[in-house]
């Protein structure tokens, strides 16, 4: 199956570090699934200071994560002039649940997929995991919209 690095991430996504959160996409099903992966590192921009003597990936940029990557899973399936000088925004979470702290240094996977589509808008549905263990899952919706 197909596998995005980081580098080919960045072709498909205006994030870039320290917000550029995915690392690889693989098992990628053309607009429909796949899976990525995020180090999370000691060094990490947020562990500083969530918490510095208990570090634990906030679920906030867990959620982000999972954005990320059906943004490049959406991106990577279109025809480049449909997302080419367009963004895609977070337009909901409608369930978000963390299970167990994410704590880095770990491997989180994050299985993604779309379950609908209408126009420029997205719903997809995610598990975030390490080690085999669920640490969290959500349903969100995005959209499509040109930069300016």
């Amino acid at each position: 199956m197909e596998r995005l690095n980081k580098n080919q991430i960045i072709e498909l996504l205006p994030h870039r570090e320290p917000m550029l959160l995915i690392d690889e996409l693989y098992d990628i099903k053309k607009l429909f699934s796949a899976t990525a992966l995020v180090n999370v590192k000691k060094d990490s921009f947020f562990v500083q200071g969530h918490f510095p003597q208990n570090p634990v990936m906030p679920g906030v940029l867990i959620v982000e994560s999972f954005g990320q990557a059906a943004a490049a899973l959406t991106a990577h399936g279109l025809d480049k002039s449909t997302y080419e000088d367009k963004l895609v925004f977070l337009m909901g979470v409608e369930k978000a649940r963390f299970r167990n702290p994410v704590i880095p240094d770990c491997e989180l996977i994050l299985k993604i997929e779309a379950i609908r589509s209408h126009g420029r808008v997205w719903k997809y549905k995610g598990e975030a995991f390490v080690d085999d263990k669920k640490m969290a899952d959500a349903i969100w919706s995005a959209t499509i919209v040109d930069k300016k």
